[in-house]
């Protein structure tokens, strides 16, 4: 009996007792290699010593001040250290307990960034089809995952959505990267001379799409060219690297890789590894001298925000990736994930594509790789896949809904910054026994 609303009501999950390194231990001693990270979260993986004990330190020293009385030095030694790394034009911090706070602080911010500078008509948000912003009523009504938002549709904010840039599934055959690029973000030129340019205030991306679609990359100078739109019609950029920020594509910050930098930047998830609850908006020069030439203060707060043990946390693992050089690791046990994920399911019969960037790969299943027509959605293989990893102690993050909010199936793979080669080979050969126990139970043909 349990008196938690669980995410399923249905079922008996495992009780976590421990974990150290990349795997986590339940209470009848079975022991799982946590290949997603949770949601990629878990980037140093478990027990860590060191960010352990700057939280017990903390602890001791300042547990909790609000941040309406104080200000304190975990959380201004983290933010110091954001900036300092962070893409250069992004110039404060606004702290909070995670990646929908973040998102919903960065919708609050470009509307207050609007009238404080005297333009009150941009309202409406402009987001991508098939994105995640998070579950808070704001970030909802901007994601793009129309599972997710149906249920809430009559309380959502209006919000308007263009194509993801999805070169699987909407590059045209014989187009090359530049044309598709040019083609994906001409349908936000498109949208905002629809609206008006006069009502936009902002469109929010995430440069590497998460959990909605997949490990989807940019092609190409698509988020150059996102970057230069905006600036002609004067719509903040905001995008959101709550999951594939802080490193988990090989570098700090995803965008570093487009070559842009945006208004507002919304991190979470490997900010504090999942030692503590923490997300963050990182905020331009700009935006907040609309602040503070304005009203001389956002109007917006939380009671946790800035919390100075989760501070010390975040502080400890952003010091530690620092130091152990771990974002060489990600780059290098990325590109191996990468190879040996092509080389077990390059040639799957349901495997239509296998994509990612650094230690964030995923793989989309199919019915017909020839046609990438999708599984049928009551098959629920992603499901399936999940159940058999972990009978096999393996955590990975699949999905349904894909494509469209129903039909399409994927993996989700973002192991901790700390994997090791044999890590990445076990993690690899389980999830092609666990794809393979899955196939059969559904009795579909295309075992490999």
């Amino acid at each position: 009996m349990t008196r938690i609303l669980h995410r399923q009501i249905q079922g008996t999950l495992p009780t976590a007792v421990g974990g150290k390194g990349v795997e986590l231990f339940d209470a009848d001693g079975k022991v799982y290699i946590d290949a997603s990270g949770g949601a990629a979260v878990s980037c140093l993986g478990h027990g860590h010593p060191d960010v352990i004990a700057a939280i017990k330190a903390q602890a001791d020293t300042l547990a909790f001040a609000h941040t309406g009385f104080f200000t304190s030095e975990p959380a201004e030694a983290l933010a110091e250290r954001l900036i300092a790394s962070a893409p250069e034009g992004l110039d404060y911090v606004y702290f909070v307990s995670g990646g929908s706070e973040a998102v919903e602080a960065a919708l609050k911010m470009a509307r207050q960034y609007f009238v404080e500078i005297g333009e009150p008509a941009r309202c409406k948000i402009i987001a991508r089809e098939q994105s995640y912003h998070g579950n808070t009523v704001g970030a909802l009504s901007a994601g793009g995952n129309m599972w997710r938002r149906k249920l809430y549709e009559p309380i959502l904010l209006e919000t308007h959505h263009v194509p993801p840039c999805y070169a699987y599934r909407h590059q045209r055959p014989g187009e090359s990267d530049a044309d598709y690029a040019k083609r994906a973000a001409e349908t936000l030129e498109a949208k905002i001379l629809e609206l008006g340019p006069e009502t936009v205030m902002a469109f929010i991306a995430e440069p590497v799409v998460g959990a909605t679609a997949g490990a989807v990359p940019p092609v190409a100078d698509y988020f150059k060219r996102i970057r230069a739109i905006c600036d002609k019609y004067g719509v903040l950029l905001i995008l959101d690297e709550v999951m594939c920020g802080m490193g988990r594509t090989g570098s700090l910050f995803a965008c570093e890789q487009e070559g842009i930098v945006p208004d507002l930047l919304t991190i979470a998830k490997g900010l504090g590894a999942g030692y503590q609850p923490i997300g963050a908006t990182l905020l331009s020069g700009k935006v907040y001298d609309a602040f503070a030439n304005g009203a001389g203060f956002f109007q917006h707060g939380h009671t946790y925000m800035g919390h100075p043990i989760a501070c010390a946390a975040a502080l400890k693992v952003q010091e530690v990736i620092a130091r152990d050089d771990l974002l060489a690791n990600v780059r290098a046990m990325g590109a191996r994930l990468r190879e040996k994920l092509t080389a077990r399911f390059g040639n799957h019969p349901l495997v239509g594509d296998i994509r990612g960037r650094g230690l964030f790969q995923a793989l989309e299943l199919v019915a017909d790789r020839g046609t990438k027509e999708t599984l049928d959605p009551s098959i629920k293989l992603h499901a399936r896949v999940k159940r058999a990893a972990m009978a096999r102690g393996l955590m990975v993050y699949p999905s349904g809904g894909t494509v469209d909010g129903v039909h399409g199936d994927h993996v989700l793979l973002a192991p901790p910054f700390i994997s090791t080669a044999e890590t990445i080979d076990t993690i690899v050969a389980r999830l092609g026994e666990a794809l393979d126990a899955a196939v059969f139970e559904a009795g579909l043909s295309g075992r490999s």
